[in-house]
């Protein structure tokens, strides 16, 4: 059952249908930036025009399983993935490598190769990006609808652990992204003083 729509519209009507109203970070607009990235990062890192390819579907359908659960939410997205790949022609070969892919964006981050890894970047070069502040913000909001209970001052703590713990991967980010998130992980640390 081939599907008429093009890929990306698909995924984009999808979620657009299917998200809560109160994801306020995860929602089509971050979709539509992690798949940008990725394929700067990719091109940058020298994949070949296949291996866009995979890394352009998986980073589409990366939080579509977020349409269903939020907590682990990328098994579902491979779920989801599967079906749609599978009804529409694609190799199992390819739609295994597109869902260790989408696998690579499960926190804590482990990617299994050069394509997850860049996947990985992709869905948090915010971190080190001059949007980081705003994007931050509207993950707040987004986990503070879950949880009234959770104040800028615990949110604040999550951050500095957070970014602490993180590490980029790909050449691209470690350049190019790095020292902004640095920055903005010495400003949260001055603010807890």
């Amino acid at each position: 059952m081939r599907n008429k729509l093009p890929m990306k519209k698909f995924v984009l009507n999808l979620l657009r249908s299917n998200l809560p109203p109160n994801y306020f970070y995860h929602n089509p607009e971050h979709t539509i930036y992690v798949h940008e990235k990725a394929m700067e990062i990719g091109r940058f890192e020298g994949c070949t025009e296949e291996e866009l390819k995979l890394l352009s579907i998986a980073a589409l359908w990366h939080d579509t399983g977020l349409t269903k659960v939020y907590k682990h939410h990328e098994d579902e997205s491979c779920v989801m993935a599967r079906k749609y790949l599978s009804e529409n022609g694609y190799l199992i070969e390819d739609i295994d490598r597109i869902c260790c892919i989408i696998m690579a964006t499960q926190l804590p981050q482990q990617p299994q190769d050069k394509l997850g890894e860049i996947i990985a970047d992709a869905d948090l070069e915010y971190l080190g990006t001059a949007c980081f502040e705003t994007v931050s913000n509207t993950l707040f909001k987004e986990l503070q609808s879950m949880n009234p209970s959770l104040t800028r001052a615990c949110w604040n703590q999550m951050q500095i652990s957070f970014l602490q713990k993180h590490k980029y991967f790909t050449r691209f980010c470690k350049e190019n992204r790095e020292p902004l998130k640095q920055i903005y992980l010495n400003k949260l640390l001055q603010v807890l003083e």
